[in-house]
Parts: structure tokens; C-alpha cells; sequence
């Protein structure tokens, strides 16, 4: 299928900032005495900072304010997004279609991260929409961050085709009926 329109998730696809969230989730957890070891921060990359606090307390039996926690680690990813950077086999992409197709970004972040961190790396004039974890009622696992953004871009899901690197995002882009692009099996791993 030639896609009428590209859909990409922000974290980990566009730009390598998973070890910047695992860094803000570490010291976040800790000070609230939850626990959240790297393999279940990368199990449950791409879902929302709200979903997953919410998950993490249920399971640890621990009460605490899920939207003051989530606004907690967002400021401070916000102060370490110095050291992201794009993933060139995906900005060769995006790149390539600029201008050519439309593209939107579909992520399970904050608006603020998002937005925060496509301006820092010099990306964000690339994508007709951007849509966040904020902007639909169910975020990833769930397929209404990706359909929103086909919304957005005038396009039928079956028509687009979204590139994400983490297992809940594709499962999303699956249930949204879109073709499915595991960036995992096309970037270069670094030693």
C-alpha cells in the first residue's frame, strides 16, 4: 500500500528520550516509594505518565495524587531534554516525505513534552498535527491517539501507515486498523 498519509510516535521513535524518561521516572519513583525497574519502564513504553502512575500505585498499594506525580516527572524530563536527540533512520523519513504527504505525530506523552522536545530538536515545522495523550479520552494501549491524528489529517486510518518503537503503541496502531512500522527492526544499533 502506498499510505496517503504517516502518523509517528514522538518517544523513542523520533527522537531517543527513553533513557531521559527512565532517568525522571527513576527519581520520581523512588521519592513516592514506588517501585519501577527498567525492563517494566520499557514494557510500558508509550503509555501515559497518568496510566502508568496509576498502574504502579494499584499494584503497590500506594496512594498518591496522579495528575501532581505525573506534572512532577514531566518538569523534570523537561529539565533533561538537553540530551535528546533525533533518530536519523526515522528523520530520513520524515524528511523524505516533507511536504509530499501529510504527517502527524501520535504520543502518549504530555502536549508540554511533546511539543517541548520536537521544538528542541529543531522537528516540530515537519508535522501537520500533533496529538497527545491529552487530547483523547483513552491514550495508548488504546488506538484513539492514532485515529485522532488520521482525523486530524483529513485521512481513513486504513490508509496510513505509523512507525512506533514500543509493544502498547503498536498494539494501538493494530487496533487501529493502520499499517504498522516497528522502527526497532529498522534502526542501526549503536555499540
Amino acid at each position: 500500500m502506498e499510505p496517503e498519509g504517516l502518523i509517528f510516535d514522538c518517544d523513542g521513535t523520533l527522537v531517543d528520550t527513553m533513557p531521559i524518561h527512565f532517568k525522571a521516572w527513576s527519581i520520581t519513583t523512588e521519592k513516592y516509594g514506588l517501585i519501577f525497574p527498567e525492563d517494566r519502564f520499557y514494557a510500558l513504553g508509550g503509555v501515559s505518565p497518568f496510566e502508568v502512575l496509576r498502574i504502579l500505585s494499584s499494584e503497590q498499594d500506594k496512594k498518591i495524587d496522579f495528575e501532581e506525580v505525573t506534572q512532577e516527572k514531566e518538569s523534570l524530563y523537561m529539565q533533561l531534554i538537553s540530551e535528546a536527540k533525533e533518530i536519523p533512520e526515522v528523520m530520513e523519513i520524515v524528511r523524505s516525505n516533507f511536504k509530499k504527504i501529510p504527517m502527524g505525530v501520535a504520543s502518549g506523552g504530555t502536549s508540554e513534552t511533546v511539543i517541548g522536545i520536537l521544538n528542541h530538536c529543531s522537528i516540530k515545522h515537519y508535522f501537520d498535527v500533533i496529538v497527545t495523550s491529552e487530547d483523547v479520552e483513552n491514550p495508548k494501549p488504546a488506538p484513539d491517539t492514532f485515529l485522532e491524528a488520521a482525523r486530524r489529517m483529513n485521512i481513513a486510518p486504513e490508509k496510513c501507515r505509523a512507525y512506533e518503537d514500543a509493544d502498547m503503541g503498536i498494539k494501538a496502531i493494530i487496533a487501529a486498523r493502520m499499517e504498522v512500522v516497528d522502527i526497532r527492526k529498522i534502526i542501526t544499533k549503536k555499540s
